[in-house]
């Protein structure tokens, strides 16, 4: 006790109400499996703890409650597990269970609040609490119903660029006529991916530039940055990107192609406009001047030669007189593209952008498109993998590498032979000042405590600091695959058609009389125009289709391995390699599955990630890892050059011809059929023929073909 000051009378506990009990174990009970955490929980009811508490307790001490109410919910729901639970009608007021407890008594009818009897809880802050459990609930059910594929989706493609205040002067006043595409110091990512930084691409108008690099490196997302102007392009350059198929409709093919040309459309059709009124007499008297003026714009632009020229594209890549006519509605999804394409190539925009525009083709279509583009007028950027398209198309190479891009003048062969030059010098004077300053460091290391030659040593010392640092030449990693073969051979014959006919329908013959075969020393290529059968050849060889007359023999320990043009949709693009290879082969552990996968360079972290954020080449790769899981001694492969960079194409090949078991293959890579293959078969007027002078003569047919019918 204190004297001369009296005591404050200690105030009395405030009583906890039953409604407040009631909202804090209400909001217990219904939220308890939504509580993934004690903020969860603190969040929920400590608003209602700090009010019982009437401010006696600071946020520690609540958290603390809260730490062992989440402790106690978790323990009871192990506890409770596979105890029926029970829905009640109303509230239970806990207050009775103890008053004028009888245990013979049944309890439940006096639980319940009678009518009229109304709860103590503070209503707006239940319904506060309440609004935050189904704020959180609602959330975890859109979680929850995410995919992987859908999350995989929010990983997007982004550009930036420093901007030029000269560059925007010129934009802005109109000034900047020149059709060059100059983009400097610019960077590309996809998700938290940096695939190009610093860099710049030039390319000056006129100019066919082929771009390179290994599979995953950025080259198809630079095409679509550029397409979609994320970076800076002059808005007076039109820009083409061939990327997807042409929508089906009603509308003949040939017009399709035709109605890219806007310019000639809104002529033509303004021109039946003003006829159809003169004719209903309707006219103005000025529909004559202007009919001249746009027979004079027509005839400028030489509209009367665009059916033609338009049905010269679309013969060149495949379409006959017939299929010109038929709807777009009616051709697949290959074909659509290759109409994609023939509208691109008519359109004749400044910039036209192409991704791997062989991929839809034949070895036909591909030889007529390296003839046409070698007359384009304005500017070409094409991503391709094939050697001899870009030896036969590309002025220019720029090599994607290293998150740069190095531009090389020349097509493919020179571009290889300069690249090797540049790196052979470039090692040279790195190995050369390398030798210089150890020659120096010796120097230094020999008289640096020599008071004599300190003024040497210094002499030295700020020479090796004034020296470039010059960096070792960064080689690529070499691609290695291998086809397991450990299996015993055995006697032909191995595979053969006898006398097949197939047919889809009875007015649809696809072959008749084929007799083909093959053993475990063929390398056979299949060639032909698409449609002319060359899949479905293959799918009767396998045994998938059954011939309508002859016979298919193979023999008994015959184990084929396929490879469909068609891969990418046969994999589950929402599971990483590792887990696809651990479905469809179980029983092995992961590193036996990794080791597969980096048999064909899918290692580390490309092993794990999602297959969807994979490149198509990198997917194809996956598809070979799958495809020799079980150790085939016969590969049937239907396009398996499609996506795969050179690199890849070419470890490709030597794999295969290092493989002691036999390979049928349709491919339409000149470079690749000639790495691999002994035999060339051609698919054609409903059988196979073989080639005799390979290659190079059926080159040269082809060519022959495209003067008599006048497509070059």
């Amino acid at each position: 006790m204190v004297w001369g000051r009296p005591i404050a009378p200690k105030a009395p506990a405030k009583k906890v109400t039953r409604g407040q009990q009631l909202g804090v174990l209400g909001i217990l009970h219904s939220g308890s499996e939504d509580f993934e955490s004690v903020d969860d929980l603190f969040e929920a009811v400590g608003e209602l703890l700090q009010e019982v508490s009437r401010d006696s307790k600071d946020d520690e001490d609540i958290r603390d409650i809260c730490q062992r109410m989440f402790n106690t919910l978790h323990l009871d729901d192990e506890n409770s597990q596979g105890c029926s639970k029970v829905l009640l009608d109303a509230p239970i007021q806990l207050s009775k269970v103890t008053d004028s407890y009888d245990s013979g008594l049944d309890l439940f009818p006096k639980l319940l609040l009678k009518r009229g009897q109304t709860s103590m809880v503070n209503a707006k802050k239940l319904a506060k609490a309440e609004a935050r459990l189904k704020a959180k609930q609602t959330k975890r059910t859109e979680r929850d119903s995410l995919n992987p594929a859908d999350l995989l989706v929010l990983e997007e493609a982004s550009a930036s660029q420093v901007s030029s205040k000269k560059e925007t002067r010129m934009e802005s006043s109109g000034k900047n006529k020149s059709y060059d595409v100059r983009i400097e110091n610019f960077d590309v990512s996809f998700g938290e991916r940096v695939l190009l930084t610093g860099t710049d691409l030039n390319l000056a108008f006129g100019r066919r530039y082929g771009l390179v690099g290994r599979n995953g490196l950025g080259k198809t997302t630079l095409l679509k940055m550029i397409a979609s102007r994320s970076l800076r392009i002059p808005s007076h350059i039109s820009i083409l990107h061939v990327e997807q198929e042409v929508a089906g409709d009603e509308t003949p093919a040939l017009q399709s192609v035709l109605e890219c040309d806007t310019t000639r459309e809104s002529l033509l059709q303004e021109e039946r406009e003003l006829t159809a009124r003169i004719n209903a007499g309707k006219g103005q008297g000025t529909e004559g001047d202007r009919l001249s003026e746009i027979y004079v714009k027509l005839e400028e632009i030489e509209a009367d030669k665009a059916p033609a020229r338009a049905s010269v594209i679309l013969a060149g890549l495949g379409f006959n007189a017939k299929m010109q006519q038929q709807t777009t509605k009616e051709f697949s999804g290959g074909w659509r593209m290759r109409l994609a394409l023939a509208r691109a190539l008519f359109a004749r925009p400044d910039l036209l952008l192409l991704d791997e525009p062989t991929n839809m083709l034949d070895v036909r279509a591909i030889l007529w498109l390296e003839n046409y583009l070698q007359t384009w007028q304005s500017t070409i950027l094409v991503v391709s993998h094939d050697r001899n398209f870009l030896n036969a198309v590309a002025t220019d190479i720029i090599h994607l590498h290293s998150q740069r891009l190095n531009t090389y003048r020349g097509n493919f062969e020179n571009f290889m032979k300069i690249k090797e030059e540049r790196l052979k010098n470039q090692q040279r004077e790195y190995e050369a000042q390398q030798q210089y300053r150890e020659h120096i460091q010796v120097f230094i290391d020999r008289f640096r405590y020599n008071a004599n030659r300190a003024s040497q040593v210094q002499s030295k010392l700020k020479l090796l600091e004034k020296l470039p640092e010059l960096k070792p030449v960064d080689k690529e990693s070499e691609v290695m695959m291998k086809f397991p073969d450990g299996f015993e051979k055995f006697s032909p014959p191995i595979l053969q058609l006898d006398e097949v006919d197939f047919s889809y329908s009875p007015s649809h013959c696809v072959f008749r009389g084929l007799s083909v075969s093959a053993d475990l020393e063929s390398r056979i290529c299949v060639v032909g125009e698409n449609g002319a059968g060359k899949s479905t050849m293959l799918k009767i060889l396998m045994g998938d289709l059954a011939p309508v007359r002859g016979i298919r023999h193979a023999h008994r320990n015959l184990k084929i391995g396929y490879f469909s043009q068609h891969h990418v949709d046969q994999l589950d693009l929402n599971i990483s390699a590792v887990e696809l290879l651990a479905k469809k082969f179980p029983g092995k552990t992961e590193e036996e599955y990794r080791h597969q996968l980096g048999s064909y360079g899918v290692s580390g972290e490309l092993a794990v990630r999602p297959v969807a954020s994979l490149s198509g080449g990198q997917k194809s790769r996956v598809a070979f890892a799958q495809m020799t899981m079980p150790c085939p001694n016969f590969y049937i492969l239907d396009e398996p050059t499609n996506h795969l960079d050179m690199e890849t194409i070419e470890a490709l090949a030597k794999a295969l011809n290092k493989f002691r078991g036999g390979v049928i293959l349709v491919s339409h890579d000149e470079c690749f059929i000639r790495l691999v293959c002994k035999e060339l078969w051609v698919c054609e007027n409903a059988t196979v023929t073989r080639i005799e002078g390979g290659f190079d003569e059926y080159r040269d047919i082809l060519q022959e073909q495209f003067r008599k019918e006048g497509f070059l």
